[in-house]
């Protein structure tokens, strides 16, 4: 297995393109991170399982690390998915990091559509480097990935940044769920986006827009729900416990809940384990987040459940808002007017912003910890 190191420099990102080229054809598998105590725990000097072009290290959403196992049949089989999808192959401007699958993904699309991909580094997200970079992206179409946290920061931005991301065919938003309220903002300004959903254990996202991609099949096992198809990894590396329990005849069973419409489409009602038990009422803390989100005013929000000892566990929000905070008596009322008393937080807090984890995925332990210095004061 080969270990390569991304410091965020071009030239690491061009020798990542190069590994992949060859793990692709056959080469040795290709493990890409930016965190040693990642690349540890995936034992590097071991031999690669068999058939695995990527090894992609994650944390995972428990903290316990993880290595997904990606064959080059996975990787292409998404990639071409993903092209057709869009309008055919096109050039591609890589704005999230490498070494998480999402951006990964970009720079395999590039292989294989035989294009020279444009690289967004340095610190941060800022709309005007955005601009920069979508400025040397020459030809078309013109795709790009994005999370909705760096959406979000074009579209207050309103300069250069959001008229770059109007001069896209295609963005597709993933690592995070995308808004109503997000995607109406984007409509509005003209931004051509496409929700996607998927993880590492799909080779990127599988699902665009509420619809599986070509040779992705979706079933919802009780609320539970599952992904088939080439685009699936085949396992997790030196875990063959873990591989068993979430792989089996063809299937990948997620850890989210979700519905599938008379039309097809796939709706993801969030995590199994967002629900919150209050008052012995379950209710979701991704339904509660949605409300929030779809009011006036209210930029993001994450919701947790924290012990209490009157509710079990009691309903608590932490809100970023747009400009001049709402009252959060008024933000409550809305909770309760739309999913009831048993969902309205019982205490709700205000922040700049929400603590991230990975490409754009919000910290639930770090909110978690955050509120509970304050809870019962």
């Amino acid at each position: 297995m080969r270990p390569l190191h991304l410091d965020g420099s071009p030239a690491a990102l061009d020798a990542l393109k190069g590994a992949l080229a060859d793990a692709l054809g056959g080469g040795p598998a290709v493990l890409p991170f930016t965190d040693p105590a990642l690349r540890d725990a995936m034992t590097p000097g071991d031999p690669a399982e068999p058939d695995t072009a990527v090894v992609i290290a994650t944390s995972g959403s428990t903290g316990a690390p993880k290595g997904v196992l990606l064959s080059a049949r996975a990787l292409t089989a998404s990639a071409e998915a993903t092209h057709r999808r869009l309008g055919g192959p096109g050039h591609w401007l890589l704005a999230t990091p490498a070494h998480y699958i999402g951006g990964l993904q970009v720079l395999i699309r590039s292989l294989l559509a035989g294009t020279e991909p444009v690289y967004l580094t340095g610190d941060g997200f800022r709309p005007d480097a955005f601009a920069a970079a979508a400025a040397a992206l020459k030809g078309g179409p013109r795709y790009t990935a994005l999370v909705p946290t760096q959406l979000v920061r074009l579209l207050e931005d309103g300069g250069a940044g959001l008229a770059a991301a109007m001069t896209f065919d295609g963005i597709v938003l993933g690592a995070a769920a995308t808004s109503a309220a997000l995607r109406e903002r984007a409509a509005e300004a003209g931004v051509a986006i496409v929700p996607a959903y998927g993880m590492s254990e799909t080779a990127s996202g599988c699902v665009y827009d509420g619809f599986p991609l070509d040779g992705v099949r979706v079933d919802v096992a009780g609320d539970r729900i599952r992904i088939a198809g080439d685009v699936l990894a085949h396992g997790y590396r030196s875990r063959p416990d873990l591989t068993a329990e979430s792989f089996d005849g063809g299937w990948f069973t997620t850890s989210d809940r979700g519905v599938r419409h008379a039309d097809g489409r796939i709706e993801v009602l969030g995590r199994a384990d967002d629900m919150i038990n209050t008052g012995g009422v379950k209710v979701s803390a991704n339904a509660i987040e949605r409300c929030l989100t779809a009011q006036p005013g209210v930029r993001d929000a994450c919701v947790v459940g924290l012990p209490d000892p009157e509710w079990g566990e009691a309903v608590v929000a932490l809100v970023v808002p747009a400009g001049e905070p709402r009252a959060a008596a008024e933000l409550r009322a809305a909770v309760r007017a739309e999913l009831g008393a048993a969902s309205t937080p019982k205490r709700l807090e205000y922040a700049a912003e929400l603590p991230l984890r990975g490409p754009g995925k919000i910290d639930r332990a770090a909110v978690r910890v955050r509120l509970l210095a304050g809870f019962g004061g």
